[in-house]
């Protein structure tokens, strides 16, 4: 598997979401458009959260993310469900966006000669760390049509 192909599709996806986060006003972060069942805020966190365990979790390698944004930001969360004491703790934005441009960089940096390592059996049915990262970025390419989507409904 070519390393220029995998990092250049997931790169790819990840600037575009980048890009569209840009364009989201603060006081905006929050809000749960009508039509949506969580906020920007939940899908920049959950790309974060869901990037590190698609790439390190499910590889069995050790993952560097506070485990508090299991419960915030994982599979079946929304801010919809966020408790107080769940609020008080949400790393703030710009956290969370340093976390995503660093994990690109540490992805890249550590996983840019193992490929084709394999990993064990998950439910991703990926088998090596090459398609992890490729999940990886299709899963991102699906918050960016979602986050696109919510800042129109958020501008009218």
């Amino acid at each position: 598997m070519r390393k220029e192909f995998v990092f250049h599709l997931y790169n790819v996806e990840h600037d575009n979401f980048m890009k569209l986060l840009a364009k989201c006003p603060e006081d905006k972060r929050t809000a749960i458009p009508e039509g949506f069942n969580t906020s920007l805020y939940w899908h920049l966190g959950h790309v974060v959260r869901i990037t590190e365990f698609h790439v390190y979790g499910l590889s069995q390698q050790t993952m560097s993310l506070p485990e508090k944004y299991k419960d915030l930001f994982h599979y079946g969360t929304s801010a919809k469900g966020w408790t107080e004491e769940q609020l008080a703790q949400l790393p703030a934005w710009d956290t969370l966006i340093e976390q995503l441009k660093e994990q690109r960089e540490r992805i890249y940096n550590t996983l840019k000669d193992r490929l084709e390592e394999a990993v064990p059996e998950n439910f991703k049915k990926a088998e090596s760390f090459g398609e992890l990262i490729l999940t990886t970025g299709a899963h991102l390419s699906n918050h960016n049509g979602v986050v696109a989507a919510m800042l129109q409904v958020l501008q009218k």
